[in-house]
């Protein structure tokens, strides 16, 4: 294992993550905000990490499979107590809440701890938006960029450890220049949904703070009623537009730029888009007929939500966990489905269902006609085994994650809705589920242990199980 190697790539995304929390501190000044004791926390961070990467100059990085694996992992624990430490210093938590904050911003999940979020400093109001928005296209696509320029050779295998999805599609010839240009597709997008939100009524600081939330399918909000708060109906499906974009592969965006629309038309973004559209009309329906509301209120709100759970968002107008126990069915089997592989979403993503229910049928057929080859084709492209074993073999870890969550959640006292429901949030880095854990709650509420706990089943979710699971292999440990 090159230790060495990691510790470098580890030293320049440190390096690159405390020259964003910048940003806070630039917040903090605008505010007139006491700054000193973040500012130097910032410096000791970069100074750290300036002194571990300097003192390896001249190590040449080779990064395999292993030693990107262990990277990734060892990366999500330094980014968690990196973020957790401003959370620490000026809000009145204790460290392993802040740490299931920050992790919680970092894999874009959306879980908070804080009752009262308008009582926060804008600046670390800004910080919990800005780990958002940094772990949203995903924080290792970042170091890709930068790795490339130190070592052309590695950047593959560390994009492999972090990408989503069923397999890795590159558009441009090297993954540095992919990297960056899907960096570009996400600040642009950014850029035009603050503009949009500030337009429709949100002062800059909130269309700023929204936008960040919104891209990285995050779901931290400035206000306690999230999304609610601002009563605008144009603000509503501004936000729901864009978090069905961020919910869509980005390379689909990229390749518009190219003038290739494809990646629109590709089997998942339809799948996608139908069950977006049937659970928003099932859940406008059900609105209309046991709340009363004229259809413009019900669809608005009821599409806003589907789209919120759907792509991970977690984003709130309305209480929903307190609707009929319909309602929630539909709801959660928007939770269930997750956004599109390559996009900021998390969750099972809505191809391995494509892959799962094709290959399931292509079995009943085999029953029907045993002597037939039966093949799976996704977009007229035929699979191959080992991408059919691996969606399969990540259902099985991800329902796996989500009970062996669940019956902790259960067994430490809460009761069976906010068990599964928490779980699943947390493992499909969703944010608020029901019960206890609704959209009108918080996860204040666990002890310092079970938000632990609840960290490393967000980071399993993010990481998509195998990468972590794979470190409690004795194989991965071995050498060949």
């Amino acid at each position: 294992m090159d230790y060495k190697s990691i510790f470098k790539v580890l030293s320049l995304i440190g390096i690159t993550l405390g020259l964003f929390f910048g940003l806070d501190l630039l917040i903090g000044w605008l505010y007139g905000e006491p700054l000193w004791s973040f500012f130097l926390f910032d410096v000791l961070f970069i100074g750290l990490n300036l002194a571990i990467f300097l003192s390896l100059q001249k190590h040449r990085v080779i990064l395999k499979i292993r030693e990107s694996i262990l990277a990734v992992n060892l990366l999500w624990i330094l980014i968690g107590v990196a973020g957790a430490v401003p959370l620490f210093l000026y809000t009145s938590v204790t460290f392993p809440s802040a740490f299931f904050e920050a992790i919680s911003g970092f894999t874009t999940t959306g879980a908070t701890v804080y009752s009262d979020i308008e009582s926060l400093p804008h600046m670390i109001l800004f910080h919990r938006s800005l780990m958002h928005w940094l772990g949203g296209v995903g924080i290792i696509v970042l170091g890709v960029g930068l790795l490339s320029f130190i070592n052309p050779t590695g950047s593959l295998s560390l994009f492999k450890a972090e990408a989503t999805g069923i397999q890795i599609e590159k558009l441009r010839p090297k993954i540095r220049d992919t990297a960056l240009s899907l960096w570009g597709i996400y600040m642009l997008l950014t850029l035009a949904d603050t503009l949009l939100l500030k337009l429709f009524g949100m002062d800059w600081f909130d269309a700023v703070n929204h936008a960040f939330s919104t891209l990285s399918t995050g779901g931290f909000s400035t206000k306690n009623s999230s999304l609610g708060f601002f009563q605008s109906y144009w603000i509503i499906w501004t936000t729901t537009l864009f978090m069905m974009l961020s919910g869509i592969n980005f390379l689909a965006h990229l390749k518009l730029l190219y003038r290739d629309t494809s990646g629109y038309r590709s089997e998942e973004v339809r799948w996608y888009l139908v069950i977006f559209s049937i659970l928003g009309l099932a859940l406008t329906m059900v609105h209309m007929e046991l709340g009363g509301d004229n259809f413009g209120h019900a669809s608005t709100h009821a599409f806003f939500t589907i789209a919120s759970v759907m792509t991970t968002t977690g984003f709130a107008t309305i209480d929903y966990g307190s609707w009929s126990h319909l309602a929630v069915t539909i709801i959660f089997m928007g939770m269930l489905v997750g956004g599109n592989a390559g996009s900021t979403a998390g969750g099972v993503k809505v191809i391995r269902y494509v892959v799962i229910f094709k290959t399931l049928f292509s079995e009943m057929k085999r029953i029907l006609h045993p002597k037939a080859l039966i093949s799976v084709f996704v977009d007229g492209v035929k699979l191959e085994r080992h991408i059919l074993a691996s969606t399969f073999g990540f259902f099985t870890l991800f329902v796996f994650t989500v009970g062996l969550m669940s019956v902790y959640i259960y067994a430490v006292g809460y009761d069976e809705m906010t068990a599964i429901s928490g779980a699943l949030a947390i493992v499909g880095n969703v944010g608020p589920g029901f019960g206890h854990v609704g959209p009108a709650e918080n996860f204040g509420f666990f002890n310092d242990i079970d938000k632990l706990v609840l960290s490393f089943g967000m980071i399993v979710g993010r990481l998509e199980c195998y990468t972590v699971f794979i470190l409690f292999t004795s194989s991965f440990w071995k050498r060949f």
